[in-house]
């Protein structure tokens, strides 16, 4: 399980270093072996390649109403590995999609991380905040 939040660097060659906390892992259980893709939400989703080999088989089996989602995940996936130095290496299709410059903010999210801008993601969570919690949440407790 994938938690937190870390203020990583993407490099001018558009590397990033994974946090140690999470390479450790990554390369023990996955051998390193990542993909990293767009997500709805403006950012770039990055998983576990085996967790990404489920999730493709699901998308795939979307119906063609989801055509949009399918070209949009699957369409803009890409697969990456931790480097030696524990760096993977951003694509500029994708970091342009998802406006990456230099500040960014990686989160995991359990099975999976976001990759997010920096600034875009603090705008985000603002205008998350005002709109309050969805009604699917009126019964969870904090």
């Amino acid at each position: 399980m994938f938690q937190g939040s870390s203020a990583l660097s993407v490099d001018t060659k558009g590397r990033l270093t994974i946090p140690a906390r999470y390479r450790t892992a990554l390369i023990a259980e996955h051998a390193g072996r990542l993909t990293l893709t767009r997500h709805p939400d403006g950012c770039l989703i990055l998983y576990p390649r085996s967790v990404w080999e489920q999730k493709r088989e699901q998308i795939a089996a979307l119906p063609m109403s989801a055509r949009a989602l399918q070209r949009l995940m699957l369409g803009s996936a890409q697969d990456v590995d931790i480097d030696s130095a524990g760096r993977i290496l951003i694509a500029p299709e994708l970091r342009q999609v998802a406006g990456l410059q230099k500040n960014t903010m990686l989160l995991g999210l359990g099975s999976h991380f976001e990759l997010w801008d920096a600034q875009r993601l603090e705008i985000r969570q603002t205008e998350d905040l005002t709109q309050g919690l969805p009604e699917a949440l009126e019964q969870f407790s904090l």
